[in-house]
């Protein structure tokens, strides 16, 4: 019985016993590691508060000519104002050439709907909240927007019409998605 070999059984029999043991070992680990890893990689998403701030509606009826809410989107301040024809007027009358940050009235609202101007909330100098969103805030020179930590002063389009502020209150994404109600974000 020394020196004889034992005969092959069957095809099992011509790959290596330790290369077989070699790919369950890395079959077990790759699998250990996943499931170590989708927690991590879970965690990562954004939670549902998160998601659920993704997108808000906001009803337009309630909202008067010369009026306007405040609502937050992701955290910010977004003012939505129903602007009156002579407010419209206005933001459309001034030259281009007067404002430190020049964007025509109309590249700033969504055609068909010059009435509805929203905007970012917040000043683009420091940061601060302008007031002027109600009626009974002061508005400014302009009849737009005021930011009460340094005087910045916005028309009723949200551009910067007296510094210290750089530029135009931004504009977020925003649709129509009736005549009387948006979606922000």
């Amino acid at each position: 019985m020394t020196g004889m070999k034992p005969a092959p059984i069957g095809p099992a029999d011509t790959v290596p016993r330790r290369d077989i043991l070699t790919l369950v070992a890395l079959a077990g680990g790759a699998i250990g590691v996943a499931g170590y890893a989708w927690p991590l990689i879970d965690f990562m998403n954004p939670s549902k508060d998160v998601l659920a701030l993704a997108s808000v509606e906001v009803p337009l009826d309630a909202i008067a000519p010369g009026m306007g809410i405040t609502v937050v989107w992701r955290g910010k301040p977004i003012f939505v104002r129903h602007r009156t024809e002579v407010e419209i007027q206005q933001a459309r009358d001034t030259p281009l050439d007067q404002l430190t940050d020049p964007q025509d009235d109309r590249a700033r609202v969504q055609p068909g709907h010059d009435q509805w101007i929203v905007v970012v909330g917040i000043c683009t100098h420091l940061g601060c909240i302008p007031l002027g969103n109600k009626p009974s805030e002061m508005r400014g020179d302009l009849g737009g927007w005021f930011c009460p930590c340094h005087g910045s002063q916005f028309d009723t389009s949200g551009r910067i019409r007296r510094p210290p502020a750089p530029s135009n209150l931004a504009i977020p994404p925003y649709t129509f998605e009736s005549d009387t109600k948006i979606r922000i974000g």
